[in-house]
């Protein structure tokens, strides 16, 4: 028995020795002495991480020369545990390779990162401590550093814009027939053989076929009767008047045979006589192939005396028996012009065709129906037919691809881009192939693309949008400029641009409950609780997927205790 207490009393003394010489306790006892600060004071995600830094100060004779302290920044969301990396400080005796603190006292600075895990947003960061003093080792007092974690940034909507490939469909055309009748030099009748040439009947018939035509329409007609440039001014312009008397005759005649009345009313029908055709002997000669030509119209343009130029003409004649046989004959005219305008189908027309026959529907007007479609079901139908009966035409693909990225369709619609590619690999296109690479994640792949393209506003727009998601705000406010969209308003507000963000929120055109997500945010960042709750409750009514999140998002966490608050979230 007395061995006994002999053993307990000497084991008790050993442990009142070891605890008087152990300096973890003493440690942990002070450790309200210890400060520490982290940096944000909210934890924030920014692109894929979430990152700290902290400092700590240890007090004078705090910290043990032996000692090793084992610090382990925690996030801690209910039971679960997200550590970042371990940092250790020591005391001077140590031989390790860390941060010596001394007897005196110190400071310390860690940074560190961990990658975002959506089990965290709603979460405390703690500094855990181990303290070890040779084969001893004792836990500190948790201490809590900041809250977590500001996600506003996964806020960012990353279907990026696309780029439809315009239709070239014109609904009115404009369009002439024309012909002709020729004189014979110093001659005004209309002969015989020129009423029947081949161009004379043509024209006749293509008029005759307007007429019964509904689609096309008559706006005017024009005679024009001409005299060649190498007579007496006298003579050309009585000549000119006698060829429009005749020229006007015998085609008011062939309409009347033609039974197309609108080109016989006096009021339908222009008639101008020129004596003189400088404008039609000009661009003969530049037609033509007679040597010297171009010498020949600079010396003519150096008078502007017809007198003069009647001479020189006559001269060159003389000199150009090529002038005589091929440029002047044509000059000696009068030509009759029709104008028309070719009216293609109507919106609902092109709809109906395509609704009834899209194979007969032109290029042009299936793009335009694509357009037309308010639907994009609709739209991605026009599109799949465009590209099966106009396959060689890159628009057809690039606009089926568009329609199915609207359809949330990425894999079919990077098919459809590439075989866009394949045919012409533009700029609109490889926006749209940007786009793509955006929605798989690639960010690489579409930065490239992206920048490789002309600066559109589609392509400014999307960079910016990249750029948010890596973190670089600075970089996406320059990519949107003064653009007035909800990303371009996310990036200020992520810069911490709270008013720059609101004006550009108040601007946005979309009645999208993110709208008023974001102006709410802005409300709480700057402590105007009527614009949080105002525009909190219109979003949380339209969306509930961000009611759901408005009930862990940091950003309102000052709110979480309030009963507007929680009557809107709940």
């Amino acid at each position: 028995m007395k061995r006994n207490n002999l053993i307990l009393m000497s084991a008790l003394a050993v442990g009142i020795v070891f605890s008087g010489c152990n300096p973890l306790k003493k440690m942990k006892d002070r450790g309200s002495e210890v400060k520490y600060t982290v940096n944000p004071p909210v934890l924030e995600l920014v692109g894929n991480d979430v990152a700290i830094t902290i400092n700590g100060s240890y007090p004078a004779s705090y910290f043990n020369k032996k000692v090793i302290l084992t610090l382990t920044p925690t996030l801690q969301s209910g039971d679960n545990e997200l550590a970042f990396d371990a940092y250790k400080v020591q005391g001077e005796a140590v031989e390790e390779n860390n941060k010596v603190i001394s007897s005196d006292g110190g400071t310390f600075n860690y940074s560190s990162k961990v990658a975002y895990n959506p089990d965290f947003q709603l979460s405390d960061l703690n500094l855990k401590a181990v303290g070890s003093y040779k084969a001893k080792s004792l836990d500190f007092e948790p201490y809590k550093l900041a809250d977590g974690i500001i996600t506003t940034c996964l806020l960012v909507e990353k279907n990026g814009k696309t780029v439809y490939a315009s239709d070239k469909y014109v609904r009115i055309t404009p369009d002439s027939y024309q012909t002709d009748i020729k004189y014979l030099i110093q001659k005004s009748d209309v002969r015989t053989s020129e009423t029947k040439k081949p161009e004379i009947q043509a024209f006749t018939e293509a008029v005759k076929a307007a007429k019964a035509n509904e689609r096309i329409q008559f706006t005017g007609a024009q005679l024009s009767s001409y005299a060649s440039p190498d007579g007496e001014f006298d003579l050309n312009e009585k000549l000119a008047n006698n060829r429009e008397k005749s020229g006007q005759a015998f085609f008011m005649k062939s309409f009347k045979t033609a039974e197309v009345s609108e080109l016989t009313q006096s009021d339908f029908l222009k008639v101008v006589a020129t004596p003189e055709d400088w404008d039609g002997f000009k661009t003969l000669m530049e037609e033509s192939n007679i040597a010297d030509k171009q010498l020949i119209l600079r010396v003519l343009s150096m008078y502007s005396d017809p007198v003069v130029r009647e001479r020189e003409i006559k001269n060159i004649a003389a000199a150009y028996d090529e002038i005589k046989a091929q440029i002047l004959p044509q000059l000696r005219r009068s030509k009759m012009t029709v104008n028309v305008e070719l009216i293609g189908l109507s919106d609902q027309e092109i709809l109906a065709q395509f609704d009834q026959d899209p194979s007969k529907l032109k290029l042009e007007e299936i793009l335009y129906a694509g357009k037309l479609a308010n639907d994009n079901n609709k739209k991605l139908s026009i599109y799949q037919a465009a590209a099966r009966y106009f396959p060689s035409d890159y628009r057809t693909k690039n606009n089926l691809g568009v329609a199915y990225l609207n359809a949330d369709r990425t894999s079919e619609a990077k098919t459809a881009l590439n075989e866009a590619k394949s045919i012409e690999n533009n700029d609109i296109v490889k926006t749209n192939l940007g786009v793509v690479a955006l929605r798989e994640g690639d960010m690489a792949a579409a930065e490239e693309l992206l920048t490789s393209v002309a600066a559109s506003d589609e392509a400014k727009y999307n960079l910016g949008t990249i750029k948010i998601i890596e973190g670089k705000y600075s970089e996406a406010i320059s990519y949107f400029g003064n653009q007035v969209e909800v990303n371009a308003a996310l990036a200020k507000l992520l810069a911490k641009q709270n008013d720059a963000a609101l004006s550009t929120l108040n601007s946005v055109k979309s009645d999208d409950a993110l709208v008023y997500y974001l102006k709410a945010i802005v409300g709480a960042r700057t402590q105007n609780t009527e614009l949080v709750m105002n525009n909190l409750r219109t979003a949380c009514t339209k969306s509930a997927a961000l009611k759901a999140n408005a009930r862990k998002d940091i950003e309102f966490g000052k709110y979480f205790a309030d009963n507007t608050f929680k009557s809107i979230v709940q």
